[in-house]
């Protein structure tokens, strides 16, 4: 299986740095712009994990000449960058080419299927801690790095156990075939949309929230999310609700989501993509999404905020 990675970023570049050691997959490129270029060129991949820090040789191409016929397009960018993402994977596109996008939320199925076409577009859920540094070494803070991928209609295909076996020759990658991808993306959305939801609006960790009185709000956050789930069809299961309601109500926790750490750096964040999309679905099906709203809001005045500051 020949892939292309989009960008050599903390996600993309420490999936595509396993899949180079495991070396299942015949080829394996990161589509970078020309100075990440030259800087994985003088000094490898980095990644640094407390599963032990390594660097290696990696394959890059760039928007100029992106190659052809990729079997599989992993693409890992924030829902924000989608449309640039997807003008700079489009020279790369080939007949049958899939894409994998492991995005948070969910509306960036339907922007990748008008692009490209139903059938090219997998499911995929993302499970891991990373970050870029300055430097631009891929920071893996957790020993978890999970990855779950499917075809959007259920079932298997080939492409689909062709990526189980790249994946399963990844080292420290555990990775899953699902035929159920689409509730196993709602699931992650449940957690990380009321994680997100609930740290940017209250500016603490999980932890800090429930020190402060917020215990009941936060279950009221994550019920309202589960309900919203099942609502579209897609429930969690009894055992996928118990744990997420134990990492919600552990006073020690330090969680966070990456939106809340993206506006303490300052940058744009993917609140209507994720809390957006919630609400949105929310108050299709009849409920009251007054606390999600309270944070969607609060999101769009950060971001209002920040585009003033920019002028």
């Amino acid at each position: 299986m020949r892939i292309l990675i989009l960008g050599a970023g903390a996600l993309g570049g420490y999936y595509g740095a396993r899949l180079i050691q495991g070396g299942a997959a015949e080829e394996v490129a990161f589509l970078v712009r020309p100075r990440r270029q030259a800087q994985i060129a003088a000094e490898g991949l980095v990644v640094k994990s407390p599963l032990g820090d390594f660097s290696l040789p990696a394959k890059t191409v760039t928007a100029e000449a992106p190659g052809t016929d990729w079997d599989a397009v992993l693409l890992s960018c924030k829902a924000y960058d989608l449309d640039s993402a997807i003008e700079a994977i489009r020279p790369a596109m080939g007949p049958k080419t899939a894409v994998l996008p492991v995005l948070n939320g969910m509306s960036h199925l339907g922007t990748l299927q008008a692009a490209f076409g139903e059938k090219a577009i997998l499911g995929g859920v993302a499970k891991i801690g990373a970050s870029l540094s300055a430097e631009g070494h891929i920071l893996h803070m957790q020993p978890i790095a999970d990855i779950i991928f499917g075809e959007i209609g259920g079932g298997t295909s080939p492409r689909v156990e062709a990526f189980s076996r790249a994946f399963a020759a990844a080292p420290h990658i555990k990775s899953t075939a699902s035929a159920n991808i689409v509730d196993e993306m709602w699931a992650k959305l449940v957690m990380l949309g009321s994680l997100a939801a609930l740290t940017v609006l209250m500016r603490g960790n999980i932890g800090q929230i429930i020190r402060a009185g917020g215990q009941e709000l936060i279950l009221r956050m994550f019920r309202l999310s589960a309900s919203i789930a099942a609502a579209s069809g897609h429930p969690l299961t009894e055992e996928q609700l118990a744990g997420i309601e134990r990492n919600f109500t552990n006073p020690k926790s330090t969680a966070t989501a990456s939106m809340f750490r993206d506006l303490l750096a300052g940058g744009p964040i993917e609140v209507d993509h994720i809390v957006g999309y919630l609400a949105e679905a929310g108050r299709q099906a009849g409920l009251d999404v007054t606390l999600l709203e309270a944070a969607r809001i609060n999101g769009r005045t950060y971001e209002a905020q920040r585009a003033e500051a920019a002028h």
